[in-house]
C-alpha cells in the first residue's frame, strides 16, 4: 500500500486543482451562499495532506523516487519535467499543505461575513498547487514556471478587495517589483542550459562539481542572473518594498504568503547553491544582500506602528539569514532556517490577526492590556516569537546556532557578528510588539476584546504547538544532517544576544513611562527608520521620475512631431484636392493643358542635371 501511495505522489498538486474546479459553481451563485466552496477546498487540501504524509512514510529512509515527463520536443531540443519524491521534498510539502489547511480553517472565522469565499479559496488552492508542484520538481525550468504562477496568484490575492484604491496599488506594486527579478531570472535560466545541458537540479549539482567555467566571468553573470529571482521573491534589498504593499490583502492570505510562499522562493535559491558556488563573487553578493536586508529590515521593524508592517519586515530580515547561509554554502542550515521560520511566522501572523479581528485596528499605539483578555492569543504570539529568535529549545535557536557555528569555523567573523546583531534586533522588535499589544493598561480599542471564535483560535493554537515541536520533528525524522544538540559557545552567544534584545525591549516598553522610547532618540533617526530609510523616495527620484519624464517626452514627440507631420501631409493632400475640385471648370481642353504642363515640368525636373552639359556633347 505504501508503494501505491508513493507511485501516485504526482497527484498531490492535483488535489487543489480539483478544489478550484469544484469552486467554480459558487463563483456566480448567490442564493445558496459561497460557503460550500470553502468547505470543498478544505476537504481537497485534507486529502492532499494525507497523501503527502503517506508518501513521506513510504520514502522515509529509502532512495528518492525520480521520474520525468517529456513536456516538449522540437528538433534537437527536448524539455523534460523531472520530479523527485524524497524525504526532504515531501516534508516540505507536508509543511506547505498543513499550513495551507490551517490558513483555510482560519479564514472561515476571519472572513465569516465576506461574500467572496469562492474566489478566496480558489486562489489559496492555486497557491497550494503551484507550491507543491515546485517542491516536487527537480527542474529549474519547471520551477520558473511555478514561480510565475505564484507571482500571478500574489497579484490576484493582494488585490482581493479590488474596490479599494490602496489594494489595487499594492497589488500592482507587488506584481511589477517581482517582475523585475523574475525577468532577470529567466535570462539566467536560458543562459544556463547551453552551458550545463540540463535544468535538473541533481544534474546541475553534478555538473557544477567539475564545471569548466568555475571562477570565470560567465559563471559570475549567470549566477547573478539566477540570484535576482530569489531576491525579488524573498523581498530582499533592493526589491523588498513589495512585501509591505502585499499586506493589503486579507490576513489569512498573509499567513500563507509569509509562511510558505516566500520560503518556497528561497527553496529555489537553496537548490541552486552548487551553481552559485562556481563564482566567489555570487556568494559574496548573496551574503552582502542578506546582511543588508536583514539588518535594515530588523531596524525598520522597530520603528513601525502597524502590526502587519512589523511582521513583513521581520520576514525580510529572516530571509536575509537564508541568503547568508546559501552564500556560505550551508545548505542544511538554510533548509532548517526555512522550516523553523515557516511555522513560527504563521503562529505570529495568526495571533496578530486574532487581535485585529476583535479590536478592529492594527495600530500598536491603540492596543494594550490584552494579556488578561486574550491568554490563548498572547501565548500563541509568545511561542511564535520564541520560535524565531535564538532561545533554546526552539527551532530558531538551533537553526541560527548551526549557522553561527559554520561562520565561525570558516573564519567569517563579520557575518558572525552581524547574525548576532540581527538576532538581538529581532528579539527587541518582537518583545516591543508583544508589550504594546498585551502588556499595560487596556486602551480604548481593547476594553472589550474576548477571544474570537473556534475557527480562529484552533488553527492559531495548532501553529503555536507546531512551533514548539518543529525541532523534535526534524530530529525524529532525521531530515537534515545537523542533529547536534549541544549548545556550545556560539549557542551561548546567541542566548546572550537574545537576552539583551529581550531585556532592552522589556525595559523600554514593558515598564510604563511618561515618554515614549522614540522621544529619547533624534527625530531624524526615527523618521529614517519609520520611512524605510527613504527607499520609496529614492525609487521615486532614481527610477520612477526619470522613466515617467522620458515617457512624457517621447509621448510629446510622437504626438506633436511624428504624428503631427503625418497629419500635416494628410491635411495638405485634402486641402489641395479640395482646391482643385473648386478650381476645375470641367472642360477637356483644360485637362489636356494641365497634363501637358505637368509632363513638361516633370521632364525638366528629371533632366535638370543634364542641362549645363548640353554643349559638351559632339555634333555629327
Amino acid at each position: 500500500m505504501a508503494e501505491v501511495y508513493l507511485q501516485s505522489g504526482w497527484l498531490i498538486p492535483l488535489y487543489p486543482l480539483l478544489g478550484i474546479l469544484l469552486t467554480v459553481p459558487w463563483m456566480s451563485l448567490r442564493r445558496t451562499g459561497p460557503r460550500p466552496a470553502g468547505y470543498l477546498n478544505i476537504i481537497t487540501t485534507l486529502f492532499a495532506l494525507v497523501h503527502a504524509v503517506m508518501c513521506l512514510r513510504a520514502v522515509w529512509g529509502q532512495v528518492p523516487l525520480r521520474w520525468s515527463v517529456v513536456w516538449m520536443q522540437v528538433a534537437d531540443l527536448s524539455i523534460e519535467l523531472p520530479f523527485e519524491l524524497s524525504s526532504l521534498n515531501l516534508a516540505a510539502v507536508v509543511v506547505v499543505v498543513g499550513l495551507n489547511l490551517l490558513a483555510q480553517i482560519y479564514a472561515i472565522g476571519y472572513l465569516e461575513m465576506d461574500w467572496s469565499w469562492a474566489r478566496l479559496y480558489s486562489l489559496l488552492a492555486l497557491f497550494e498547487a503551484g507550491m507543491t508542484a515546485l517542491l516536487l520538481s527537480d527542474s529549474l525550468f519547471f520551477s520558473y514556471l511555478m514561480l510565475e504562477i505564484l507571482t500571478l496568484g500574489t497579484y490576484l490575492i493582494v488585490g482581493f478587495w479590488f474596490n479599494q484604491p490602496r489594494v489595487v496599488t499594492g497589488a500592482r506594486d507587488a506584481f511589477l517589483t517581482k517582475r523585475v527579478g523574475v525577468l532577470i531570472l529567466l535570462m539566467g535560466v536560458i543562459a544556463l542550459y547551453p552551458l550545463a545541458g540540463t535544468w535538473s537540479y541533481t544534474e546541475l549539482a553534478q555538473w557544477a562539481a567539475d564545471s569548466p567555467i568555475k571562477g570565470t566571468t560567465i559563471a559570475t553573470l549567470v549566477g547573478l542572473a539566477l540570484l535576482a529571482g530569489p531576491i525579488s521573491k524573498c523581498a530582499q534589498f533592493p526589491l523588498h518594498l513589495w512585501l509591505d504593499s502585499a499586506m493589503e490583502g486579507p490576513l489569512p492570505t498573509t499567513i500563507l504568503r509569509n509562511s510558505v510562499v516566500i520560503p518556497v522562493g528561497a527553496w529555489v535559491l537553496i537548490k541552486l547553491t552548487p551553481v552559485f558556488a562556481l563564482s566567489p563573487v555570487v556568494d559574496g553578493v548573496a551574503v552582502a544582500i542578506g546582511t543588508i536586508s536583514a539588518i535594515g529590515a530588523a531596524l525598520i521593524s522597530i520603528a513601525q506602528v502597524d502590526v502587519k508592517r512589523v511582521l513583513s519586515y521581520l520576514t525580510s530580515a529572516f530571509m536575509g539569514l537564508v541568503f547568508v547561509a546559501v552564500g556560505t554554502s550551508q545548505v542544511g542550515v538554510a533548509y532548517f532556517l526555512l522550516m523553523s521560520f515557516s511555522v513560527a511566522i504563521a503562529a505570529l501572523i495568526a495571533s496578530t490577526g486574532s487581535v485585529i479581528l476583535t479590536c478592529i485596528t492594527q495600530d500598536l499605539t491603540q492596543l494594550g492590556g490584552l494579556w488578561s483578555r486574550r491568554p490563548v492569543t498572547a501565548l500563541s504570539f509568545l511561542l511564535g516569537s520564541l520560535g524565531i529568535i535564538g532561545l533554546p529549545p526552539f527551532g530558531g535557536f538551533w537553526a541560527m546556532r548551526f549557522l553561527e557555528t559554520g561562520l565561525w569555523y570558516d573564519g567569517q567573523i563579520i557575518p558572525f557578528a552581524i547574525v548576532l546583531a540581527i538576532n538581538g534586533l529581532c528579539a527587541f522588535s518582537l518583545v516591543r510588539m508583544f508589550c504594546l499589544m498585551f502588556v499595560g493598561p487596556p486602551q480604548m480599542m481593547t476594553g472589550r476584546a474576548p477571544e474570537p471564535i473556534w475557527s480562529v483560535v484552533i488553527p492559531m493554537a495548532a501553529m503555536a504547538g507546531l512551533t514548539v515541536h518543529i525541532p523534535i520533528i526534524i530530529q525524529t525524522l532525521k531530515l537534515l544532517p545537523i542533529m547536534q544538540t549541544a549548545i556550545g559557545e556560539t549557542g551561548l552567544l546567541l542566548i546572550w544576544s537574545s537576552g539583551l534584545g529581550l531585556g532592552l525591549g522589556i525595559v523600554f516598553y514593558g515598564i510604563q513611562r511618561e515618554k515614549l522610547p522614540a522621544d529619547y532618540l533624534p527625530q531624524w533617526f526615527v523618521k529614517l527608520l519609520a520611512d524605510d530609510f527613504y527607499t520609496s523616495g529614492l525609487y521615486q527620484n532614481l527610477f520612477i521620475w526619470p522613466v515617467a519624464t522620458a515617457a512624457t517626452s517621447f509621448n510629446w514627440v510622437e504626438r506633436y512631431v511624428i504624428d503631427g507631420f503625418v497629419n500635416f501631409v494628410g491635411v495638405a493632400s485634402l486641402f489641395s484636392g479640395e482646391t482643385l475640385k473648386y478650381s476645375n471648370p470641367g472642360r477637356s481642353q483644360v485637362y489636356v493643358l494641365t497634363i501637358a504642363i505637368c509632363v513638361v515640368l516633370l521632364g525638366l525636373f528629371m533632366s535638370w542635371s543634364y542641362l549645363p552639359n548640353l554643349g559638351q556633347f559632339p555634333v555629327f
